[in-house]
């Protein structure tokens, strides 16, 4: 099995960190990486808030519903939350119309560059645990993240307290298709 395959295998959501900071120089591989996303005509429509604070990341943390999120308490605890934004009208556009079906390509490219991060950081020593359930709204005010742009994920991110075994993934055959669905 290659190196990456390993990197794919081996990444989970981790939501309980280490108490130890992340060095700035792996930090800032963890967002070169994104650098390197391939997005929408290279429009690289992500913007990335990295908060260290704790009264930011408790402001963050305010934005998940009480109950029901397990990432909740990774939010103040993880030494570092990448808030990933995404500029509006800009990937899948041409001339200022949208060119797909789907119109705004920002999710798509957003993911890429999120994937991208969580397997830098995995193959840094680092966890990380994407979190989409909160009020991004409120979150986008916390974070001063101004009109044009939407904030998307909260990545908590650090060194895992914990090794965790894989879930059950569905077999090949289950979800691939051969020239017809």
């Amino acid at each position: 099995m290659s190196d990456f395959m390993e990197i794919v295998k081996g990444r989970r959501s981790v939501r309980k960190y280490e108490d130890r900071d992340i060095p700035e120089e792996i930090l800032e591989q963890v967002l070169e990486s994104v650098r390197w996303a391939p997005s929408w005509a290279n429009t690289q429509c992500w913007e990335v808030v990295v908060v260290k604070e704790p009264a930011v990341k408790e402001g963050l943390q305010a934005t998940l519903p009480e109950k029901g999120n397990p990432a909740r308490s990774a939010m103040v605890k993880a030494p570092v939350v990448l808030a990933l934004c995404g500029k509006l009208k800009a990937s899948g556009y041409y001339k200022e119309r949208a060119t797909t079906k789907f119109g705004d390509w920002f999710m798509f490219d957003l993911g890429i560059a999120a994937q991208t991060l969580c397997l830098a950081a995995h193959s840094l020593g680092l966890g990380t645990v994407i979190v989409g359930l909160f009020d991004h709204d409120q979150g986008k005010a916390v974070l001063g993240v101004p009109e044009g742009y939407e904030l998307v994920a909260y990545i908590p991110m650090g060194y895992p307290a914990k090794k965790t075994e894989a879930p059950k993934r569905r077999e090949k055959d289950a979800f691939v298709h051969m020239n017809r669905f």
